[in-house]
């Protein structure tokens, strides 16, 4: 009797170009991540008006923006380790619908704390539907093309950020800060039919849970219709021992966990102190709500460029040594800020430069992060990165009041802003020397 033939299939998946059943997934990612980044950012865009309306203060608001931020990392970490147990496609189209409904809920708040208490709320599935999106798209990517295809795909975030400006400077004022909520709640529902249909489920998610030997071929058959899959058993995912989350500390993967984390954290920090504070630092130096949030845009825009041009220096040159150089340079770019308000021109290079690096680069270090981890605990490396770097984004957030309030200058303000983009370009050159970690993993984790 003729021994089945065994099939890699990410072999599978590297032999072949990109095909239109694998950008259809990078597209379906790209617009739940689009609408994630639409939702994260709309709170910093209607805070003026907020303001405004409610008469709230910058004390006040700090815990608004906190509140949504840490619905994002306690959701991170919680579906994560979730959709290494039942999948990357159930988890996304769950916390898809989770934060649209949440979204909705939002738009009929009638006090802050009511309001703050919501965004908590929305943050959930927020944070839970960005680390599935980033690995289900990750886990079709063919080796060579997966940093740029899985930060073209998160590119989508920075679009939506950006796409929220645009909106939030033309719907606040013909409609209130309530409309922006609406929508950031009706595109997630109406994107949750579009998943059901055309998402799979991970390939490599349903060899490492010994789904039927069909399926897994019904799926490469999208990929590589020319190959005969009949009578074969596919391999070359390891189940390694222990939960998604004891593998993250395994002495094969510590050290680079360590240092990914460190590095979201730094990089979150920046990014969501400037998104959450930008339009209100620029409006009290003179701007208009108008001019103040289509300046911000630049942040989000620049970004969007960033990880295009990032993802493409990845795949051809050493990663690390990319994110660490563009962080350096975000550093810099930080510190102009807080020397530009007195010329729009200067302004927008500066919040626009300030995207590219920063925004850019945390694009770039999801996509490290997907390939750092094996398939097992791929959601939950990605996912618990995310969350980490959350913490981040809380304080990032929460801190700029309080910078602010030390009357400091905003010279000096964005000059300690700058700080973290050095510590994380810092600690993503010391991942880089550490190696990778198929080199050092026992053999049940090597395969990734």
């Amino acid at each position: 009797m003729p021994q089945p033939r065994s099939i890699d299939v990410q072999d599978v998946i590297n032999r072949h170009g990109v095909s239109r059943f694998q950008i259809r997934i990078v597209l379906l990612c790209f617009l739940v991540v689009a609408i994630d980044g639409f939702d994260t950012a709309a709170i910093g865009y209607i805070a003026p008006a907020l303001r405004a309306q409610w008469g709230v203060s910058q004390a006040q608001l700090a815990p608004l923006f906190g509140a949504g931020l840490f619905g994002l990392m306690i959701g991170a970490f919680l579906f994560g380790p979730l959709a290494d147990r039942v999948g990357r496609k159930a988890m996304l189209i769950v916390t898809t619908a989770f934060f649209g409904l949440a979204s909705l809920a939002s738009a009929w708040s009638t006090s802050i704390e009511m309001l703050t208490v919501l965004r908590f709320v929305t943050g959930l599935g927020l944070g839970g539907a960005m680390p599935n999106a980033i690995t289900l798209t990750s886990e079709y990517c063919p080796e060579h093309r997966r940093s740029f295809l899985t930060m073209a795909m998160f590119c989508g975030f920075t679009v939506g950020s950006a796409l929220g400006g645009f909106a939030a400077a033309h719907l606040i004022a013909d409609y209130g800060w309530t409309s922006v909520l609406v929508l950031g709640g009706v595109l997630p529902l109406a994107a949750v039919p579009l998943l059901v249909v055309g998402l799979p489920e991970s390939v490599r998610f349903l060899v490492l849970k010994q789904a039927p030997a069909e399926t897994v071929a019904r799926l490469l058959r999208r990929i590589a219709p020319a190959e005969d899959f009949s009578g074969a058993v596919f391999t070359g995912i390891a189940k390694p021992k222990g939960s998604p989350i004891g593998q993250l500390f395994q002495p094969g993967l510590v050290a680079g966990t360590l240092c990914l984390w460190l590095t979201f954290f730094m990089s979150l920090l920046i990014f969501y102190l400037l998104s959450s504070w930008l339009p209100t630092i620029i409006s009290s130096a003179g701007l208009t709500l108008k001019e103040a949030s289509l300046v911000t845009v630049m942040l989000a825009t620049g970004g969007t460029v960033g990880g295009l041009v990032l993802g493409a220096l990845m795949d051809r040159a050493n990663p690390h040594v990319v994110l660490g150089l563009s962080y350096l340079a975000a550093a810099g770019f930080v510190a102009l800020i807080g020397s530009s308000t007195g010329s729009v021109a200067l302004l927008v290079i500066a919040v626009f430069g300030a995207g590219f690096c920063v925004a850019g680069s945390q694009i770039g270090i999801n996509a490290l992060s997907a390939s750092y981890y094996p398939t097992a605990n791929r959601a939950t490396g990605v996912a618990w990165a995310n969350a980490v770097g959350r913490v981040g984004s809380v304080v990032g957030s929460m801190v700029g009041a309080s910078l602010i309030g030390l009357g400091l200058g905003l010279p000096a303000t964005f000059g300690i802003v700058a700080v973290p983009a050095l510590i994380a370009a810092a600690s993503i050159t010391l991942k880089g020397r550490l190696g990778t970690p198929a080199a050092r993993l026992a053999p049940a984790l090597q395969s990734t």
